[in-house]
């Protein structure tokens, strides 16, 4: 059975696909690789883990072959697909612990996500929502958020900002900064 680790996505951008090359030379010493193939598309932005499954976004970048996909390489795992009309699923939430999400509610319906609690945090900071749950109650975020940083906080977090402006200009957020890896069996 492969592990979330081994399961090499598909670029729906064409100057990415050069990655994926990239991607199975590191993964061949993890064991087996399983290839997401024409005509899927799965990009890691569109992908929510959380402890009672992922969640995938069906967006621009992933496509419902992709998702899948993965859900039948993963079939241990709840694999939910969640339509967004947002570059990414994680420009529009992202899973912080315990069953609570960071969340922009006027984009994404909360509905998708049931049995979980939420920080919503208004569109005008939407940025935020890209955040990354790093242990012991703290949370990146990027900076220049403050009432995301103040709902974080009313929440039981320390939020810990950090300059994202450059990355931002390229569409890039925390989480596209980070390699998390995650236990899934």
């Amino acid at each position: 059975m492969p592990s979330w680790a081994d399961s090499v996505k598909r670029s729906a951008e064409e100057r990415r696909k050069h990655s994926r090359d990239e991607l199975y030379k590191g993964s061949i010493e993890v064991g087996s690789t399983e290839y997401v193939s024409h005509p899927a598309t799965l990009e890691g932005g569109d992908i929510v883990v959380t402890e009672n499954g992922i969640f995938v976004g069906e967006s621009s970048r992933t496509n419902s072959a992709g998702i899948k996909q993965l859900a039948t390489y993963l079939s241990e795992q709840v694999v939910t697909p969640v339509k967004t009309s947002l570059f990414h699923l994680l420009c529009g939430c992202s899973y912080l612990t315990d069953r609570e999400m960071i969340i922009a509610p006027e984009l994404l319906d909360t509905r998708s996500f049931p049995g979980f609690r939420f920080i919503t945090i208004p569109k005008e900071e939407t940025y935020a929502c890209d955040s990354l749950y790093v242990g012991d109650g703290k949370v990146m975020i990027p900076s220049g958020f403050p009432e995301a940083a103040m709902k974080l906080k009313q929440a039981g977090y320390e939020p810990i900002e950090v300059e994202m402006s450059e990355f931002r200009k390229g569409d890039g957020g925390v989480t596209c900064l980070s390699s998390p890896v995650y236990k899934l069996f």
